[in-house]
């Protein structure tokens, strides 16, 4: 199947990869960078795969994200323009992180999947704009440490 352009940004923390989406401006980049380093700091393997445009394609029923050439290895730090950053080439994506304005996101969410190009992939909704609170959501979701 053909690649489609999304926009989003992905990453890749241990062997799983993250596809951050929601409207411009609620912060995907930042809570992209945020997630990178705070693993980075924990000696956990993290890396961007693609800030802003992403291609994503069905793979035998997993949903595969890369960056276009253009842009790889760059991502857009507000204020600076695209800054280069060390980068994985591709990743299965394996948690959706939909981030919503605060007032539209419920306190307590039930396991739910969101279908990306007919490949459903779990997601969870965060707060736009609140990277202290979705720091241990993420890491919670994907029982990392301390939620092991």
């Amino acid at each position: 199947m053909q690649p489609e352009n999304i926009h989003g940004t992905a990453i890749l923390i241990g062997d799983r990869g993250i596809l951050i989406t929601g409207p411009s401006g609620l912060g995907k980049t930042t809570l992209a960078l945020a997630l990178i380093d705070h693993c980075s700091q924990r000696g956990l393997f993290s890396r961007l795969i693609g800030d802003d445009q992403l291609y994503a394609a069905d793979c035998q029923g997993r949903l595969v994200c890369r960056a276009p050439a253009s842009i790889a290895g760059l991502v857009e730090v507000p204020g600076f323009g695209p800054k280069p950053i060390q980068f994985e080439p591709t990743c299965v994506i394996d948690l959706v992180i939909r981030l919503v304005p605060a007032g539209k996101m419920a306190r307590f969410q039930e396991d739910c999947s969101e279908s990306v190009f007919g490949v459903p992939v779990p997601r969870i909704d965060l707060a736009g704009r609140n990277v202290a609170a979705a720091l241990p959501a993420v890491m919670s979701r994907l029982s990392i440490a301390p939620f092991l």
